[in-house]
């Protein structure tokens, strides 16, 4: 799988940061992979930024909390669209695209439940 560095997102460091709040606020155990045109360089200024919640212990299993961190997206600061989705309710052969580039946003294994 390959993983891939941070800065081929094209986010502003302030926006990252904010970002990987949002996420140890509200989904504080789960890994979360960032995936799509910004993981694979292809990204512009005003591309979304496509993410995916697995949950580290068990990935068939839904990670607690993506109703709050979607609201909390929408209300945030960040200048860009955010998507969010769980591994589970991915069909194999996208998970299976997901896995061949993907930026780790947020390394699991916090608490997930909450």
């Amino acid at each position: 799988m390959p993983r891939l560095e941070a800065d081929r997102l094209c986010l502003e460091p302030r926006h990252l940061a904010l970002l990987q709040d949002l996420l140890r606020q509200h989904v504080p155990g789960a890994e979360v992979w960032a995936y799509g045109s910004r993981a694979s360089g292809g990204a512009h200024e005003t591309s979304d930024l496509d993410l995916v919640l697995r949950n580290p212990v068990d990935s068939d299993r839904t990670v607690e909390g993506l109703a709050a961190l979607r609201e909390a997206l929408q209300a945030s600061s960040l200048p860009i669209l955010v998507e969010v989705h769980p591994w589970p309710a991915l069909p194999e052969t996208f998970q299976r695209e997901i896995e061949r580039a993907y930026v780790v946003i947020q390394e699991g294994g916090g608490s997930l439940e909450r």
